[in-house]
């Protein structure tokens, strides 16, 4: 979501006559996308605030930005070391003069062969460890009749991949004017009956709202990748439970089989946290088997880090760096073996 945020600034500085440069020194305005979601991101943008900082002396004429996805209890700390600080919507109504739905504004793709095009905005979850429903707010869908025209604009212009963005796309759901609903497997059927020569993509889903109508669709669907990301989070139910992912693992387990079934030749992906809040080695040892059983073919795996303004920042974080370290180690090499 970041790299799509970024696209749309792009359009609406070139169009406000400032020019694009990699050479930062050259600059006269800076301005940083922010992703709020790990406080690795949030280190990383205090640093980045921090070189902007000096390179001020030698050129007081340079102007900072920092826009994306901001939590409200960060704000007063990074104001501090950027001029302006202001959320993803409040930057395009700031220079657009008008409050608009900025997935509306046409984006500076970086790319022309792969294309983001986000169908959605914001979550519903409230993942326990998770930023997002603050920062982003609620879940908000576009239209399906704008995102269906801005894929076909890609297509025309020679895209070959296209990627569907969202928090949580499986909850996609636009009401048309006829009072119909457009859900997501909908829309991906709606999206792969496109004319063209293409690879489909989607990012990303939570197993609560995997349907059969879903993998039914994706079996059907002749341009979609045949690759899913399906986030675990945790191999435990009892550290599922802590993390407010309303799933078990059997549960995990039994739409993992479904979908192989339905889908042979599947690749499947996962995210999974390590070192969760009161996570014993006998929990993660359950993540363990359940990897074993699963068979990943690749895994993101982080190292929990506490996280302002989430729930699980008042859980005590227990298990030490080096643990975590270890422990992300072995469901790296799990994943290696396979």
């Amino acid at each position: 979501m970041s790299i799509s945020d970024s696209e749309r600034v792009a359009t609406v500085l070139e169009s406000s006559g400032y020019k694009k440069t990699n050479n930062i020194n050259e600059a006269g305005l800076a301005v940083v996308v922010m992703c709020s979601v790990r406080q690795s991101a949030v280190d990383r943008v205090i640093g980045l605030g921090q070189k902007i900082k000096k390179l001020k002396v030698k050129n007081p004429a340079l102007k900072s930005t920092l826009t994306g996805c901001i939590l409200k209890k960060d704000k007063k700390m990074l104001e501090e070391r950027f001029d302006s600080v202001l959320e993803i919507s409040d930057f395009f109504a700031a220079w657009q003069k008008s409050h608009c739905n900025y997935l509306e504004i046409k984006p500076k793709y970086n790319s022309k062969n792969s294309a983001f095009v986000p169908i959605m905005t914001g979550c519903n979850n409230f993942c326990s460890y998770c930023v997002v429903p603050y920062t982003r707010g609620r879940e908000i869908s576009r239209p399906s009749k704008k995102i269906i025209s801005e894929i076909k604009k890609l297509i025309k212009n020679g895209y070959k991949e296209i990627w569907l963005l969202g928090q949580n796309v499986n909850s996609y759901s636009n009401v048309l004017e006829n009072n119909g609903i457009v859900n997501f497997p909908k829309l991906l059927k709606m999206v792969d009956d496109i004319p063209g020569n293409f690879k489909l993509n989607f990012l990303t889903s939570h197993p609560k709202d995997f349907s059969d109508e879903l993998i039914k669709t994706m079996a059907k669907c002749k341009k979609l990748s045949k690759r899913l990301n399906l986030p675990i989070q945790s191999g435990d139910d009892k550290i599922l439970k802590k993390m407010n992912r309303p799933y078990t693992i059997s549960q995990y387990k039994n739409l993992v089989k479904k979908i192989r079934k339905t889908i042979p030749d599947i690749s499947i992906s996962t995210d999974v946290i390590v070192g969760f809040p009161g996570e014993t080695k006998k929990q993660f040892e359950n993540t363990v088997k359940a990897f074993k059983e699963i068979g990943f073919d690749m895994a993101f795996v982080n190292k929990y880090s506490p996280r302002l303004g989430t729930a699980a920042e008042k859980m005590k974080d227990n298990v030490s760096w080096t643990e975590k370290k270890r422990r992300e180690k072995v469901l790296i090499e799990l994943v290696n073996k396979k």
